[in-house]
């Protein structure tokens, strides 16, 4: 990667993409993951995240699928051009530095991308692990890169922060899914509905909407058993660690709630997602 430059990066439009920027306002859990970690870092780690962030808007953003294909080869194009460079967006800019301090490779990015592109067709995860490797290529590919600005070379570890991100990423799948339902999102598994002799059309209307609470209990049990499975690492970066508590004590809360999403949206406050992620950074490694 050929250098920036100091004035390329250092220009006024570019300063908007500093921590925080619109991928981590104040109050999110993003915004707390990138605010205890250390502070040389935040603003590489908000320009990494705030590329994934442009590109998966592409998904809410346009509703013509060849114009949205377009948007996200655009960006990818565009990381090309920042890893070669050459940016052109100001987001681009302070993220060309971020690669080149924390010597980060356009694959990780890319692989967002491709999942991005994935969604776009709209077609339905086969079954669970689908489900879970979708999870990976989103906030699994973000967790690894993030975990690579903190330093972490370490394949098992960076496995572990895939295994994180991908559990963040399910956690939000299920707070979500009301929404998903309304816009025709795909995002339940294929087989279990199949299981229940319906299809995902069908699960938002009155007759069957019933049934999404006991689906996303199981979608619930589905993650934390990922969890386990995948993110035994004790020695990641307090700032995953961070969003990953949030995101636990989040998918606790829906419980409490009794999954009831279909019409709503349920979240923590900001005060109670700094108690938990302030706790979970006083923990060390």
């Amino acid at each position: 990667m050929r250098s920036v430059g100091p004035t390329q990066g250092a220009d006024s439009a570019s300063a908007e993409w500093r921590f925080p920027n619109r991928a981590t306002p104040p109050g999110s859990s993003t915004y707390y993951s990138v605010r205890l970690a250390p502070a040389a870092l935040r603003d590489d780690l908000a320009a990494v995240v705030a590329w994934r962030h442009e590109v998966r808007t592409v998904l809410d953003r346009v509703s013509d699928p060849g114009v949205a294909q377009t948007k996200v080869q655009w960006w990818r194009e565009e990381l090309n051009r920042t890893a070669d460079g050459g940016p052109r967006h100001p987001l681009s800019r302070n993220l060309a530095l971020a690669m080149e301090r924390q010597r980060l490779s356009r694959s990780g990015f890319l692989v967002m991308a491709d999942q991005v592109q994935a969604e776009l067709s709209g077609k339905q995860p086969p079954d669970r692990r689908s489900v879970e490797a979708a999870c990976e290529a989103d906030l699994g590919a973000l967790f690894d890169l993030l975990a690579r600005c903190h330093g972490i070379t370490d394949p098992q570890t960076l496995g572990a922060a895939r295994g994180l991100g991908a559990f963040c990423g399910l956690v939000y799948l299920i707070r979500d899914s009301g929404q998903h339902l309304r816009r025709g999102r795909a995002f339940l598994p294929a087989d279990r509905l199949a299981e229940l002799g319906i299809t995902s059309a069908a699960l938002a209307q009155p007759g069957h909407i019933g049934r999404l609470p006991a689906l996303l209990a199981e979608a619930a049990a589905a993650a934390l058993a990922y969890r386990e499975r995948e993110a035994m690492a004790p020695h990641l970066p307090a700032s995953l660690r961070v969003r990953g508590r949030i995101l636990a004590a989040l998918l606790a809360e829906l419980a409490d709630e009794g999954f009831d999403l279909a019409q709503r949206r349920v979240g923590l406050t900001p005060l109670r997602k700094l108690w938990v992620g302030w706790r979970e950074a006083r923990r060390g490694p």
